[in-house]
């Protein structure tokens, strides 16, 4: 069975924003940190080579494959800061439509920058998130 490629690992995250040539974008990556720090009350680390997540679950499929991810997380990456919510938006209805300008995907939020939404909403989704992934999987 192939191996998670997404594992946290010992990188910089000061080293990872620092080489975004975008200030702006480096400035919603330190916001982005701030509101994860305060609903996991975990620190950063480095995921891979570019998602910056908080904490870990540890989930197993009925395929037998199994592995350790992060509760919350973002990447910036060159289209959009993507903000992984990892329960999906099943839930999040509600507060998708009070957010501004944003896409989504499976288990993905895009932004382009944290101007064209309500931070206070963000967060929000964020904690609620992160209440759902604590539930799913209470062991860690």
């Amino acid at each position: 069975m192939a191996e998670n490629k997404t594992k946290q690992t010992n990188a910089n995250v000061d080293a990872f924003i620092n080489k975004i040539k975008d200030e702006s974008i480096q400035n919603d990556c330190y916001k982005i940190i701030k509101i994860m720090k305060s609903v996991t009350k975990e620190e950063p680390k480095m995921w891979g080579p570019s998602i910056i997540g908080f904490g870990s679950y540890h989930y197993k499929y009925a395929s037998g494959r199994e592995g350790d991810m992060c509760i919350a997380g973002f990447s910036p990456r060159k289209q959009n800061l993507t903000i992984y919510l990892m329960p999906g938006f099943e839930t999040q209805q509600a507060p998708l439509k009070k957010l501004g300008k944003y896409k989504t995907s499976k288990v993905c939020l895009y932004i382009k920058s944290l101007n064209d939404i309500d931070v206070k909403v963000l967060k929000e989704m964020i904690s609620q998130s992160v209440k759902e992934m604590k539930k799913l999987y209470p062991n860690k």
